[in-house]
């Protein structure tokens, strides 16, 4: 008997042991149970309840905004309160007492659908308070933009800045206290944000029109030279407007084509001629030489821009010469030198012909034209005619306003200083049958270089109309005829 007995005895009390602690744990939550923040294992559901009351009186939520600077809001301050919802008391009746052997030992965490009430005008009040809603503290979004700087473009990304949108700030928070949270972190939706961005469709259009005029590089086709037109450049000459659509400045662009002219231009310029005499004579004035249209190299310039690929060509010219070389002229030319009454004639490098001339009369003030010209026209069996004369002749070329080289029958000399006293009225006085041999021979545009060796003072009409180098405005403001 006693031998059954205290088996019996152990058996006994763990069983109560178990009914016991399994009517504890059907009042009391496992150990180590935790209910949203509050500890409450081997507690009640009603501690848990008044635990959540309490830390409803001080609770307190911390506002974390754009900058990283942490706000507090002081429920006291809204009277903010804790409501149960009886989910305390369900979750430890859905807790099984009677396992607690297999629970006790084990971590047990709930989350609940926490409510709270608070005034909301408190509230709003307490938000409007907080520093980050004043002047000082708010820095406005700043736009992506795209810049052009340094001959290049770069794109400025957009700055968030931290103006708040109050009605995104206040639902967040509200949110925050109906969940019970500690803490919130205040969302990007709570912030006014740019109106464009760096990943904005316009920002990509503008970026996607100035790559488009860069790469319409321009390589000038000169002889001698190496113009090139960069990206470089081109960025330079490239304007955005407000509405981030891209087009060319006219100024810079402009500029770069006076930049051609000025460099490429070669019109009445001073060139350092060898003479047949074989010396040098520095000669500018007249219309001779390259002349390149401002106008339509703009214009072309603008297509070419838009094209967005390189482009190879000459500009264009408004007036070619014969070639590019340091004096344009080439070795077929007409030579005259009027202090000496003379004229060469060289047609591919080789002296052609040449002959005495008498030239306009300086003592008349009907001088002949010096500078650099070209052959404008030929023309058979032509009228000249002054104000004083009309003289019929078979052979007429000019090349200076009214001025040319013509046959002059009536002239019973050429050469010497008859010219002086005796010349004509500005046009190039030649025998008959060298003029017939130069008219044979010679083409349109040839140059003709014409010079002085001793100081001329030019004040006729033909000499101002016709850009002659030794031109002189007369002195009382008349124009001289």
């Amino acid at each position: 008997m006693k031998k059954f007995l205290i088996p019996s005895i152990i058996v006994g009390v763990l069983l109560a042991l178990y009914l016991g602690m399994s009517l504890f744990f059907s009042f009391h939550y496992y150990p180590d149970t935790k209910i949203g923040t509050v500890k409450c294992g081997l507690k009640t559901s009603s501690y848990a309840v008044d635990r959540n009351k309490q830390l409803g009186e001080d609770y307190m939520l911390s506002v974390t905004d754009r900058k990283g600077n942490k706000f507090s809001l002081t429920g006291k301050d809204f009277s903010y309160g804790y409501v149960p919802s009886g989910e305390e008391e369900k979750i430890l009746k859905k807790q099984n007492g009677f396992a607690w052997p297999a629970n006790v030992f084990k971590t047990h965490r709930y989350n609940i659908s926490a409510s709270a009430t608070y005034d909301k005008a408190a509230l709003a009040e307490k938000i409007n308070e907080l520093s980050l809603f004043n002047d000082d503290y708010i820095e406005e979004p700043v736009n992506a933009d795209v810049k052009i700087e340094n001959k290049n473009y770069e794109i400025i990304d957009e700055v968030p800045g931290n103006k708040p949108v109050a009605d995104q700030i206040t639902k967040e928070i509200e949110t925050a206290l109906d969940d019970a949270e500690t803490s919130v972190t205040l969302s990007d939706d709570c912030y006014v944000r740019p109106e464009i961005t760096k990943d904005s469709d316009v920002i990509k259009n503008c970026v996607s029109q100035i790559q488009n005029f860069m790469n319409s590089t321009i390589h000038y086709d000169i002889d001698g030279a190496d113009e090139n037109l960069t990206s470089e450049d081109i960025a330079d000459m490239l304007t955005i407007n407000d509405d981030f659509s891209v087009s060319l400045n006219d100024k810079r662009l402009t500029k770069y084509v006076q930049h051609l002219a000025s460099t490429y231009n070669t019109y009445a310029d001073v060139r350092a001629f060898k003479t047949s005499s074989g010396d040098v004579v520095n000669i500018g004035g007249g219309d001779y030489g390259w002349v390149i249209s401002k106008a339509k190299e703009t214009e072309q310039l603008k297509q070419d821009l838009a094209g967005g690929a390189p482009v190879e060509r000459e500009p264009i010219y408004e007036q070619r010469a014969k070639q590019r070389t340091p004096d344009d002229i080439g070795n077929t030319y007409v030579e005259i030198d009027y202090t000496k009454q003379h004229l060469w004639f060289y047609k591919d490098g080789s002296l052609f012909l040449e002959s005495d001339i008498v030239s306009g009369n300086l003592s008349a003030n009907n001088g002949s034209v010096d500078g650099v010209f070209k052959i404008v026209y030929k023309q058979k069996d032509a009228t000249l005619v002054g104000e004083t004369y009309r003289s019929a002749v078979n052979y007429f070329m000019p090349f200076a306003y009214n001025i040319g080289l013509h046959d002059a029958s009536w002239q019973t000399e050429f050469g010497g200083d008859r010219y002086k006293t005796a010349g004509s009225h500005g046009c190039i006085n030649l025998p008959p049958d060298i003029v017939k041999t130069i008219f044979e021979n010679i083409e349109t545009g040839t140059p003709v270089i014409a010079y002085y060796r001793e100081p001329v003072t030019l004040t006729n009409n033909a000499a101002k109309m016709s850009n002659a180098y030794s031109y002189v405005k007369p002195d009382d403001g008349t124009q001289a005829q």
